[in-house]
């Protein structure tokens, strides 16, 4: 909703990237899966309400290839085995699909990538609003983007919400118990909230409500005050 809110504030341009080849390769998923989630993912963004004769969405298993591919082409040669390995930790057990990945995630950032969006504008500059996991991907951007002839791109990065458990996970559409969906019954947000918030409650019930509350809220109950937290900036 933040970027929906730069693109109508800003009136500019929006280009999303569904990664699906990155779900097929990190997440050991079938060409198959990783474009029906791809497929999925997109009805999801177009939910938001973008401006539709400002938004590009593509996937890269059907739009990478002509200047995405040479731009590609290009960031590969500026970046070393030994300085992917040291920003992104890959292992001799890797398969060299992971290593020649971030290259793909990069060149969207120039806009000659996109030759029938932005014809003869490759200087025009990319503001990128991600997750703070996707900064390594831009930091190495921003490094090579000077030595091929284009704008550093800029980042706002977001922190992740906490996953049910507590801070020391993150919400995962893959662990259905890491987070509140839209399509929860109401039992299971029920049930979600008590357990991972109140994991006593069913043990100790009366030992739970007589603890101290400030404001109505059960000390220790941490992951609801940090969502209280992250929706008051």
């Amino acid at each position: 909703m933040f970027t929906k809110y730069l693109q109508d504030a800003f009136k500019v341009p929006l280009v999303i990237q569904l990664t699906d080849d990155e779900k097929c390769m990190w997440k050991n998923l079938s060409v198959e899966e990783s474009k029906m989630l791809a497929h999925e993912n997109a009805k999801d963004i177009i939910a938001c309400g973008f401006d539709i004769t400002r938004t590009f969405i593509f996937s890269d298993f059907n739009y990478v290839g002509g200047a995405f591919y040479e731009n590609m082409v290009k960031v590969a040669k500026c970046i070393t085995f030994n300085k992917v390995v040291g920003i992104f930790g890959f292992t001799q057990e890797d398969h060299i699909g992971k290593i020649s990945f971030p290259p793909v995630q990069e060149v969207p950032s120039f806009p000659s990538s996109f030759p029938h969006l932005f014809p003869g504008k490759d200087q025009l500059r990319c503001l990128i609003p991600c997750a703070i996991d996707q900064d390594p991907y831009f930091r190495m951007t921003r490094d090579v983007a000077p030595r091929i002839g284009y704008q550093k791109p800029a980042l706002i990065e977001s922190s992740f919400f906490s996953a049910l458990q507590g801070e020391t996970g993150r919400m995962s559409a893959s662990d259905p118990n890491s987070a509140i969906y839209v399509t929860d019954s109401s039992k299971d947000i029920k049930n979600k909230i008590c357990f991972f918030w109140w994991p006593r409650f069913y043990r100790e019930p009366q030992e739970i409500w007589s603890q101290p509350r400030d404001g109505g809220c059960f000390h220790g109950c941490q992951t609801s005050t940090q969502y209280v937290q992250l929706n008051s900036f």
